[in-house]
């Protein structure tokens, strides 16, 4: 690295643009706005991004189908799966890939090539978006003023699909409709509560019990058959 002493004063020794590293660059870093470590840590957090973005996805395709859940009386279907909307705003059009298309935009516009083809839905897009940058990142760190802020939203986007593959978030309670199980005089009906992050469910009233996907579909479709029972005889 430099030595600050030999520097004249007022010479002010040009810093990484990250915004969490503004270390000064060694000599032989001159003429880049990105370090070296700044451009190695991005290239490894790129590199991770397609098998974190398959992960999300596939946990979303499980919740495909789930509806809002009402505290009213009107009959409103109940979730078969408690939805994770975290987890969906990021592998959704709005999510992962709109980020990242943000980003080579930028970079296509600066080095004056046409705008980025459609490459169809994010998980279709997302791979080549991340091989776009991975190819173009050198290139960025050297000669693109803005990478800083493009490194640090990376390392954001990176860190937010790292924390929802790996659940650390505190997932909540969802409510899921009332318990249908058969019980003498008719059915126990009492509120039914999920974690967010599990398909397990308990009735602490009457003991009944779903636990897998299967038992899942079969408590929404009991529930249905109360409520058009109840209906019907209201009508």
């Amino acid at each position: 690295m430099h030595d600050p002493a030999t520097i004249d004063d007022g010479y002010e020794w040009p810093t990484c643009v990250t915004p969490r590293c503004n270390r000064q660059l060694w000599v032989a870093e001159a003429g880049r706005w990105a370090c070296r470590p700044c451009e190695d840590a991005t290239a490894a957090r790129i590199a991770e991004l397609p098998a974190l973005f398959r992960r999300l996805d596939s946990t979303a395709a499980l919740m495909k189908g789930a509806s809002r859940v009402s505290s009213g009386s009107s009959g409103t279907r109940t979730a078969p799966i408690p939805p994770r909307l975290d987890v969906l705003n990021l592998v959704g059009p709005g999510g992962v890939a709109a980020r990242l298309s943000a980003i080579e935009d930028a970079w296509r516009q600066t080095l004056g090539w046409t705008v980025a083809p459609w490459r169809g839905n994010p998980g279709q897009a997302v791979p080549q978006q991340v091989a776009f940058l991975a190819n173009n990142l050198l290139w960025a760190c050297s000669s693109y003023e803005e990478v800083g802020q493009d490194i640090d939203d990376l390392r954001r986007l990176h860190g937010e699909m790292t924390a929802l593959v790996n659940d650390e978030r505190r997932p909540g309670r969802v409510q899921i409709g009332n318990c249908p199980t058969p019980v003498e005089g008719g059915v126990c009906w009492q509120p039914l509560t999920a974690r967010a992050d599990s398909h397990r469910v308990h009735c602490g009233t009457c003991g009944g019990r779903w636990e897998t996907l299967g038992e899942w579909r079969e408590l929404r479709a009991a529930q249905e058959r109360v409520l058009a029972e109840a209906a019907g005889v209201a009508a």
